[in-house]
């Protein structure tokens, strides 16, 4: 890139920034890709060999993984916002070299839940990074759209990988041959991560510079110089759309968190092949991203809370489409429907606190969204572990559906619509 080109002046939109947006597009694919490549295969691992019996115990990585995440998500907030975009991003694909290494040579499950640490820590950093540049390059007319690509690439590249891992281990076994794919991702993330990427956070600047503040009383609050502490307080629990969306995204990765952990060992109970279970865990995630490229777009046209609403509803219901079957029909619908569900839901909440959190403290304000959103991997791991150990695995299905069901009923009360809230599409 010349110096000149280097030099211009930053300009809001999707179309003018259309080649940095997609390679930040491909780099969340890797990012996802990384969690794709042990889904499939860590629960079989487990019990094939490590010999663990106790779900509790065998979830114990989704839940590192989730308590480190949902940390690494606060810390990109606010390091992000300090220090720029670029050197979070690069800091986190460095977290991610150990991790496939570990996995392919741990001797103990203790190694597992170290990796899961550090995958936590890369996901933290890289994916919430993703996010904050793609809003800041696009403004605020094309919000929704933005973060339906976004996690289009990453929740596809999810069900790729795992679809791959599950036919990698079928044909040459649990190690080492799934793990190799996240070397490769790994080593291409940090290759794009520093050699292409640019800085976003001049964006982020010029839209501040033109930002209308919310109009009422209500929203008065929501200025540029809010403290930590004060956005924490903002996301987490006063400001009405932000902590709907901070509890809503809790429920949809406590629904995440308990399948990567349960679904395998479900499906294991109607003697399934490693490629079909592969498959099943394959259609969540692949609908779920498949979906977001439709369902951001159409909030930006719809409004952001019927999406939400109707979302967390699909998803009550898949999962208890889930818990109520035995064999491969019924677990492909189900969880057909709750990618479904999840692709209306996922890049809607992103959107909704892009809506609303003042652009001097939208980094912080998604680390903080996204510490709650996956807080909900330890919450559905723990969840799913002791109610599968008390009372069976539908049992902890049930019990997810029912969650989802009661989280659809908070957002309908409290949650208003925000995209008439955003200033002025810019052109």
């Amino acid at each position: 890139m010349s110096p000149r080109a280097a030099a211009r002046p930053p300009v809001l939109g999707l179309r003018h920034n259309a080649a940095r947006f997609a390679l930040l597009v491909a780099v969340n694919a890797l990012v996802g890709g990384m969690v794709g490549q042990q889904q499939t295969v860590l629960p079989l691992m487990a019990a094939s060999e490590f010999h663990l019996t106790g779900y509790t115990y065998v979830f114990t990585y989704v839940a590192a993984f989730g308590i480190t995440k949902s940390i690494a998500n606060y810390a990109a907030g606010t390091l992000s916002d300090r220090y720029g975009r670029k050197p979070v991003l690069i800091a986190g694909w460095l977290f991610a070299v150990p991790v496939p290494l570990m996995l392919i040579l741990a001797p103990g499950w203790e190694w597992v839940v170290a990796a899961n640490v550090l995958l936590g820590v890369n996901q933290g950093l890289t994916w919430s990074t993703t996010v904050v540049m793609k809003i800041d390059l696009v403004g605020p007319a094309r919000r929704g759209l933005a973060m339906g690509l976004n996690e289009a690439a990453g929740y596809g590249a999810v069900a790729v990988t795992s679809l791959l891992a599950g036919y990698l281990a079928e044909q040459y076994g649990l190690r080492p041959a799934p793990f190799l794919l996240g070397l490769a991702y790994t080593a291409l993330g940090l290759l794009l991560s520093g050699a292409l990427v640019r800085e976003t956070r001049g964006h982020a600047r010029l839209e501040a510079d033109g930002h209308q503040a919310p109009s009422g009383g209500r929203h008065d609050h929501l200025h540029a110089g809010l403290t930590d502490r004060q956005v924490l307080a903002q996301t987490s629990f006063r400001e009405p759309a932000l902590s709907s969306a901070s509890h809503a995204g809790l429920v949809n990765n406590l629904n995440f968190g308990l399948s990567w952990g349960l679904f395998p060992l479900l499906f294991a109970t109607a003697d399934l092949t490693i490629g079909q279970i592969g498959l099943l865990f394959a259609l969540y995630p692949g609908v779920w991203g498949v979906g977001q490229l439709f369902t951001g777009a159409l909030s930006d046209r719809l409004g952001r809370k019927h999406l939400v609403t109707t979302g967390m509803g699909v998803q009550a219901l898949a999962l208890a489409v889930i818990a109520a079957s035995g064999g491969f029909t019924g677990w492909a619908a189900g969880t057909v429907l709750l990618g479904l569900g999840t692709a209306m839901v996922y890049p809607t909440l992103l959107a909704v606190v892009g809506d609303v959190a003042h652009p001097a403290w939208r980094g912080r304000a998604v680390g903080v969204y996204r510490v709650w959103r996956d807080a909900g991997y330890a919450v559905g791991a723990v969840l799913g572990g002791v109610v599968a150990d008390l009372m069976g695995l539908h049992a902890a299905v049930w019990a997810a559906a029912a969650v989802s069901a009661l989280s659809t009923l908070a957002v309908a009360v409290r949650m208003y619509e925000t995209h008439r809230i955003a200033p002025a599409p810019s052109r």
